[in-house]
């Protein structure tokens, strides 16, 4: 039996029937040239055959002395965990979306191997979609992508590949992947490695600064004193999942207008479709939201220097203006990289792990309400820049489906592909009603940067 570490353990803890605790992706594609109506059939009946699953979906829980830990399951029931289905009419994206959420909303089953694949076929404009879930302490995020993108080809003409649960095993780079994460910062700070002694001063020191800079500047200081709202509610089981893709090309252009990076215009874009989302709910706060940010950090002297971070961005949605609120948030985003590139990756793990506390803490307990820390995420995963396939059926969109918490009741992920931006939000039905009116905000939100560029 393999012993699930700290981080993992504590997205099983933390899971109930209003919380489910895994992630998921929906990839759409089109039938390959010349294929035939049955087309989804006969893929159906071919991944009925990759009988041979290959780690980590083979394992399921089990515990040993009170202590969970990973055994492979000598019974796994294939016909579970894939499952080929149909849309109802009139097999729109609404329906598609639907079934999403429907989905999504589902506890997984704990005596299996925690993950599906579902096969829908019935979509319009001879398409079809792959929906995947996999639980968080199996999986996290980024590595899911990973391997739905490694499920893929850039060849058209590839044939009898396979599907995601029977893929070569590769060794699992968690340490690295799970290095963004609210729990696993917090989980790496009270770990027993000997290095976190020695960040101590630095991260102490950087600490300060912040603190001191959220003194002088009451925009820097309201990172450590998030506005209460709607976001941050208890939740309910129920959720609506809601995607779309966006042009990468215009998004660039406004990159170059205003000298900023593509994360800034995405962000931008999530902090006028919040704004606007929220002054139609009558809940917009007075104070600006702000959001809990992965990054990227390059060292540019050091091409292993790759990290990625967690800003904690001010959106500044109490500017109506909105190239306003793109260059004060891209400043934001400037100054926490400065801050990360002066500090070892050690030291990025623990600063945001002391500043990510009293959220972790709130979020776990909703004992500490003043210290709302941040009111929602919004998170970029890359994908594959060009196009890619599967048995020859060229694949169309590829949108991340996350988890939405109690006292965080929205995600918004995104992740690039082949000259796209896919944005997928998952959230709680009832706390934020209407929520696919928000793909049509971050539109708005793109075309109003775009007219003040004169684009």
């Amino acid at each position: 039996m393999k012993p699930l570490n700290p981080t993992d353990q504590l997205f099983l803890w933390l899971e109930k029937r209003q919380q489910p605790m895994h992630v998921g992706g929906l990839q759409i594609f089109s039938f390959p040239e010349g294929a035939p109506d049955d087309y989804v059939a006969q893929l159906a009946e071919q991944l009925r055959k990759q009988e041979h699953i290959t780690p980590p979906f083979n394992q399921r829980l089990s515990y040993k002395l009170g202590q969970p830990g990973w055994v492979e399951d000598e019974h796994l029931d294939l016909e579970h965990h894939f499952r080929f289905e149909a849309l109802a009419t009139p097999g729109r994206i609404r329906e598609l979306l639907s079934f999403v959420s429907a989905e999504h909303s589902h506890l997984m089953d704990r005596e299996r191997p925690m993950w599906e694949v579902h096969l829908i076929e019935g979509l319009k404009d001879r398409q079809f979609a792959l929906y995947t879930k996999v639980h968080h302490s199996l999986v996290d995020g980024v590595s899911a992508m990973k391997m739905a993108t490694r499920m893929l080809s850039d060849n058209p003409q590839e044939t009898n590949m396979a599907p995601i649960w029977a893929m070569p095993e590769r060794s699992r780079s968690g340490a690295s992947d799970r290095s963004t994460s609210l729990w696993s910062s917090v989980a790496h700070l009270l770990g027993n490695s000997g290095r976190q002694l020695n960040t101590i001063p630095a991260v102490a020191k950087e600490l300060l600064k912040t603190i001191n800079q959220a003194r002088k500047d009451p925009a820097y200081g309201s990172i450590f004193h998030a506005p209460r709202s709607v976001l941050n509610q208890k939740i309910t089981g129920s959720r609506r999942f809601a995607a779309q893709s966006y042009d990468l090309k215009r998004i660039k252009a406004v990159c170059s207008a205003y000298e900023t990076t593509v994360n800034d215009v995405v962000t931008a874009m999530s902090a006028s479709a919040l704004r606007t989302y929220l002054i139609n709910q009558g809940a917009l706060p007075a104070k600006p939201l702000i959001a809990m940010v992965p990054v990227s950090l390059h060292h540019d002297d050091n091409s292993s220097g790759n990290q990625v971070g967690v800003i904690l961005a001010n959106l500044h949605t109490d500017l109506a203006d909105p190239s306003e609120r793109l260059k004060k948030i891209h400043q934001g985003m400037q100054e926490a990289k400065q801050r990360y590139r002066q500090m070892s990756p050690e030291e990025i793990i623990n600063y945001t792990a002391l500043t990510l506390a009293p959220a972790a803490f709130h979020l776990l307990t909703g004992m500490a309400p003043k210290w709302q820390t941040f009111n929602v995420v919004i998170s970029n995963v890359p994908g594959p820049n060009t196009p890619r396939y599967w048995n020859g059926a060229k694949l169309e969109g590829m949108y991340p489906v996350s988890i939405a918490m109690d006292r965080l009741a929205l995600n918004m992920t995104l992740t690039s592909y082949n000259d796209q931006i896919e944005f997928g939000l998952i959230g709680c039905r009832r706390t934020l009603p209407s929520l696919q009116r928000m793909l049509d905000y971050l539109e708005d939100g793109l075309a109003e940067l775009e007219a003040a560029a004169g684009l």
